[in-house]
């Protein structure tokens, strides 16, 4: 069993863990993730490894509930435990000099792209983070990107917040500053946010990662189920992702694969949703 150490809400949906897992912290980098599952009949579910300490032998993990998985793990608190935590599994993210670095998320992905601004900036370069929500109240980690990045732009889709409009519409901005030319622009969030910014900077071919999250199973490449076309290859996003050539991913075909079980996600909650009325009863 892995402890919960400590937990907070950072937004109506999202919740903050501190997880005590001493080998995925001695071994974790930037990029990588854990498959958890909170009993031993439950689902297995990825979350990005959002920062870890070796010495304390902890990570964090920042969830949004959007499933029943998700759902059940965000209801718990300090002091209780989670069944499995396994990894770090995946490619760690390939830290280059570029000059001007962008990272940007969307929502949670702003999870993932929180120990990438920290590894790029100590790498020497200058980096320039864009975090957005919905609404002020689902900007999250802007205080923490502070800390790590040269300069952060806080947005929301109405206004509420900081820059009004969408990460892709202030990143439009930065692409127009001829002062500082940007070398390379790494990005995690919803689909559509990831799509719409490989194509802003396909014409301009400023080299751009996208982190995936497909559905996984096992997290080692045996099932298949995280299958993904990157340009004319099929790739497995646990073994050689999350991330990828933004450019080069086949966008239309990853959200078909996410919105397969929606069917099932939906029967899932409903009996969750009925089973917890008849324990209020």
């Amino acid at each position: 069993m892995f402890r919960i150490l400590d937990a907070k809400q950072l937004a109506s949906d999202v919740k903050w863990f501190r997880i005590e897992a001493p080998l995925v912290a001695k071994h974790r980098k930037p990029g990588q993730f854990v498959i958890i599952c909170l009993d031993e009949t439950g689902e297995r579910i990825p979350l990005t490894v959002a920062d870890s300490d070796p010495e304390k032998g902890t990570i964090e993990l920042i969830v949004k509930a959007i499933g029943k998985t998700t759902m059940v793990l965000c209801r718990k608190e300090k002091g209780d435990s989670i069944a499995h935590v396994m990894g770090p599994l995946g490619r760690p993210t390939d830290i280059e000099k570029v000059g001007h670095a962008v990272v940007v998320g969307g929502g949670v992905g702003t999870a993932v792209i929180y120990p990438l601004a920290q590894a790029l900036r100590e790498a020497g370069n200058y980096v320039s983070a864009i975090t957005g929500g919905r609404t002020k109240d689902l900007v999250v980690l802007e205080e923490e990107l502070e800390k790590v990045s040269d300069v952060v732009y806080a947005t929301t889709d109405d206004g509420s917040y900081g820059f009004k409009g969408t990460v892709a519409d202030k990143l439009v901005e930065l692409l127009e500053d001829k002062e500082r030319p940007i070398g390379a622009i790494y990005c995690a969030g919803p689909v559509p946010m990831m799509r719409a910014i490989a194509e802003l900077t396909k014409p301009r071919g400023i080299k751009t990662i996208v982190s995936l999250n497909p559905i996984m199973v096992d997290g080692t490449g045996m099932c298949g189920g995280c299958r993904v076309t990157i340009g004319e290859e099929t790739k497995f996003a646990c073994v050689d992702g999350p991330e990828f050539d933004g450019h080069e991913v086949n966008f239309d075909e990853l959200w078909d694969r996410l919105s397969a079980y929606h069917k099932q996600e939906r029967v899932s909650l409903e009996r969750m949703e009925h089973e917890c009325e008849l324990d209020a009863q």
